[in-house]
């Protein structure tokens, strides 16, 4: 056998079908290039129509399968309204990344019940409703992926990590539950957890060169997070060759968590 036949074996994603959350902008939409170019169809998944537009375009281009859904994940009908969508472009996904998510921090003492609320709904009832939606019949096929992204505030309190740092805690929690109902069926659940990530989503500590430097210090590599780091994971996640992976937060972060 030849090393890239091997390969394709293992890793190919020819014929699976995958939704990303927030796969127009940031880590999702690395994911969403990387799935893609491994050969899945793709369906991303996010709120402004002129960036999802401009996403599928450039994979199109590329020769991908893309298609794209716009869809509120802040509400039940909108996350419903996005996995209806997400089947009619090219049928029941076999591989569900949550990547979404909203990332608002006041301090805990102006924490209001609106943020409180709007936070966990975008970051931890939508991947839970498209689990429900999508699980079970992952489990009936025999193979399916779910991979969440979360944070290094679902481990550690830093940067008033507030509802944001709960909402990532229990987004793992949801992934080791959903790995301990479905894995038995070929359905493996992990998390990503990124370092710091030069991200639209962290646009407000981007923005300060000094933070920027004093975060990549803390890192072994010696810089911060690109999105595109997540492309290899997700794949690896997304394929055969992850079969006997589940319930794990897997770090990508430069080893900033273990510095």
């Amino acid at each position: 056998m030849t090393t890239p036949s091997y390969l394709s074996e293992l890793f190919s994603l020819n014929g699976r079908v995958a939704m990303v959350t927030g796969g127009s902008s940031g880590i999702g939409r690395a994911i969403a290039e990387a799935l893609a170019r491994a050969g899945a169809n793709v369906v991303i998944v996010a709120r402004t129509e002129a960036d999802l537009a401009a996403t599928a375009d450039g994979l199109t281009a590329r020769g991908c399968r893309v298609a794209w859904v716009s869809a509120d994940l802040g509400t039940g009908d909108g996350v419903r309204a996005a996995a209806e969508g997400a089947v009619e472009a090219f049928g029941e996904p076999d591989i569900l990344v949550n990547s979404a998510g909203i990332n608002l921090r006041p301090p805990m003492g102006e924490l209001s019940e609106e943020v409180w609320d709007v936070t966990m709904a975008v970051n931890l009832r939508a991947p839970y409703l498209l689990g429900q939606r999508f699980g079970p019949a992952m489990a009936e096929r025999g193979f399916g992926r779910i991979i969440h992204v979360s944070s290094q505030q679902a481990h550690r309190a830093f940067v008033q990590s507030g509802a944001y740092g709960v909402s990532k805690g229990g987004l793992e929690s949801l992934t080791r539950s959903q790995a301990e109902a479905w894995s038995p069926y070929g359905v493996t659940c992990n998390a990503l957890v990124p370092g710091f990530v030069m991200t639209p989503l962290n646009a407000r500590l981007s923005s300060d060169p000094e933070t920027v430097a004093a975060l990549a210090a803390r890192t072994m590599i010696g810089r911060n997070g690109l999105a595109e780091d997540f492309a290899g994971a997700a794949v690896f996640l997304a394929s055969r060759a992850s079969g006997y992976v589940t319930g794990q937060s897997i770090f990508i972060d430069g080893g900033l968590s273990v510095h």
